[in-house]
């Protein structure tokens, strides 16, 4: 097949109004801003990818990422032109992770790569499960952990009927897998209140309840407020301290029982080395448009998996269908997923980026994708509806 150039960007900034409001320690949000980036290749084939920077995560914003895309990305995307599949993936997996300043840049990486990977396995019809023979990621490939995996619910509320509501809703739709948000003044009620309702599923091996800081928390009030759950049946806690207050993570560790999940802390791959090697990871919570797409996404998997550390996938509030499905590639080339989130689709979003989003069923059960990219039809119509503006043409 012959060589494949991109010859064109498109830059779409989001803005899709939630259902709901979403509430936790770092922020509250009423609206979804993506940025969905567009790649079309000499042929016209066309590939999606999608990120959702968090200034408090690798301190980037929709516009550092647009920024991102025009100044740091434009020279390799000049440069890309594979004759095969795994050419192109060698290509991509040398994709910068920092600006010029040495600031990261690995949301707006992840939007390139996840585009690329995209355009590039429809163009050379090769489906996406390939790369693991490449990346030579050994045990990993389909069908992963899509037999067992189940999507979780996050309970975000700053109320406490909220989630209560949230809570009765998703038990009812056959959700087992719950995660709560904390780090707010009412905490311990908030957890006595998700426990009176799943204590006996939970004991019974029927759920599961996990807590999200999302680094609230001091050195001294993580000790104290894990010191005080001890007894509780919670499977995990995710990121009780802030990113870059790693080295108290060891003081943490050594005075409470529940295993230790990391998410903002964990955005590189020498971000969970280091983690292992300081014997504070017993969980790493992957997002992929966090850790720079998916090709970084499975080697922290691959990194987690030999070391023991439980593996979550986890996603940023408002992903459209781009991300979905990204997610639901992960899933399907990762051994042991423990916990899967995402795929809330239309339960979250007032509008997505397919005729038909995707959107977990009854049990938190995804569905198949196509055979190549993302496995789904993305509309630039409607991606054209749901921009905070024009979209951004870049010719090349």
């Amino acid at each position: 097949m012959a060589r494949s150039s991109v010859t064109r960007i498109t830059i779409y900034p989001l803005a899709i109004p939630l259902r709901r409001e979403v509430t936790h320690a770092s922020g509250e949000r009423t609206v979804s801003d993506s940025v969905v980036v567009a790649v079309e290749l000499m042929d016209g084939t066309v590939g999606y990818g999608e990120t959702l920077p968090r200034p408090y995560v690798t301190g980037e914003t929709p516009e550092s990422v647009i920024s991102a895309v025009r100044q740091v990305f434009i020279d390799p995307l000049l440069e890309y032109h594979p004759s095969s599949f795994f050419d192109g993936v060698e290509s991509i997996e040398g994709l910068p992770w920092c600006d010029a300043e040495g600031q990261g840049v690995s949301a707006a990486r992840a939007a390139v790569e996840l585009a690329l990977l995209d355009a590039s396995s429809r163009y050379f019809q090769v489906p996406l499960a390939q790369i693991v023979g490449w990346a030579d990621l050994a045990g990993f490939g389909p069908p992963g952990s899509l037999p067992q995996a189940r999507y979780s619910v996050v309970l975000a509320s700053r109320s406490l009927e909220g989630t209560t509501k949230w809570m009765r809703r998703a038990w009812w739709f056959g959700l087992r897998d719950y995660k709560l948000k904390v780090g707010l003044p009412d905490d311990d009620r908030r957890v006595q209140v998700v426990l009176d309702y799943l204590c006996q599923p939970i004991q019974k091996g029927r759920a599961t309840l996990r807590l999200d800081a999302n680094g609230a928390w001091s050195k001294s009030e993580a000790v104290d407020r894990l010191d005080r759950w001890s007894e509780l049946p919670i499977a995990c806690v995710e990121q009780p301290l802030p990113r870059g207050a790693e080295e108290d993570l060891q003081t943490v560790k050594a005075c409470v029982t529940q295993r230790l999940m990391h998410d903002e802390s964990l955005v590189t791959l020498e971000d969970g080395a280091r983690l292992i090697d300081q014997k504070v990871a017993d969980g790493f919570n992957i997002r992929i448009s966090k850790c720079g797409g998916l090709l970084p996404s499975l080697r922290l998997a691959h990194l987690a998996r030999k070391n023991g550390v439980m593996i979550q996938l986890g996603c940023m509030v408002g992903e459209t269908s781009i991300l979905s499905a990204a997610g639901r590639r992960f899933l399907e080339l990762t051994p042991q997923v423990r916990f899967a989130e995402g795929w809330y689709g239309s339960f979250l979003l007032r509008g997505d980026v397919t005729h038909r989003p995707l959107r977990f069923g009854y049990g938190g059960r995804g569905c198949g994708l196509g055979p190549y990219g993302w496995g789904i039809d993305v509309e630039p119509a409607r991606l054209e509806a749901l921009c905070l503006d024009r979209p951004i043409v870049l010719e090349l």
